[in-house]
C-alpha cells in the first residue's frame, strides 16, 4: 500500500489544479472544511510537515478535513496526533476563511517534542525557525506564518 500511496502522490501532483479541484468537488458537493495549526514549540520554531499529496514542495502546515459532524477543535487535535503523535496546548481560533468552496479554519497552539509519523501520507516532521522555512512551499503559507509571527503569537 505504501508505493501506490506514493504513486498517487506523485501523480496528484502533475495534476493541473483545475483537475484535483475537479476530483475534491466530485466528493463535496456543497463545500469542503479543514482545519490548519500553526503551532510552535518552546524555542519558536514553527511546526511543518511534507505532506505527499500537497503539490510543489510538500511543505506545508499540518491540518487536514474535518470529519462529518467534527468540531474544528477536535479535527486539529485528532489530525495533528494521527499525523505526528503530538498533543496540542493553548489551541486559539486564529482566523476562518474562504477559498472558493473552501472553509479553512485556523488554529495557533503550541506543542512539545519531535512528533513521529504516524500517517503514510506524511514523509517529514520538522520544527523550523520562522525565517527558515522551506522557500519552496506554498506562497499563502508562507505569508500566513510571516502576519502571524510579526504579530508575535
Amino acid at each position: 500500500m505504501g508505493k501506490f500511496l506514493q504513486t498517487l502522490g506523485k501523480a496528484w501532483k502533475l495534476l493541473p489544479p483545475w483537475a484535483r479541484l475537479r476530483i475534491t468537488r466530485a466528493s463535496q458537493h456543497k463545500f469542503t472544511a479543514s482545519v490548519v495549526g500553526i503551532i510552535t514549540n518552546d524555542k519558536g520554531e514553527l511546526l511543518l510537515l511534507d505532506h505527499l499529496l500537497r503539490p510543489a514542495s510538500g511543505w506545508g502546515l499540518p491540518g487536514g478535513f474535518l470529519d462529518p459532524g467534527e468540531q474544528p477543535e477536535a479535527a486539529i487535535r485528532r489530525e495533528i496526533r494521527e499525523e505526528t503523535g503530538l498533543e496540542l496546548n493553548d489551541i486559539k481560533l486564529y482566523r476562518v476563511r474562504t477559498l472558493k468552496r473552501h472553509v479553512e479554519i485556523l488554529f495557533t497552539a503550541s506543542s512539545t517534542g519531535d512528533g513521529v509519523i504516524g500517517s503514510r501520507e506524511i514523509t517529514e516532521i520538522r520544527w523550523f525557525a520562522p525565517d527558515d522555512i522551506p522557500r519552496e512551499m506554498n506562497l499563502d503559507q508562507q505569508f500566513l506564518i510571516q502576519k502571524i509571527f510579526q504579530a508575535d503569537v
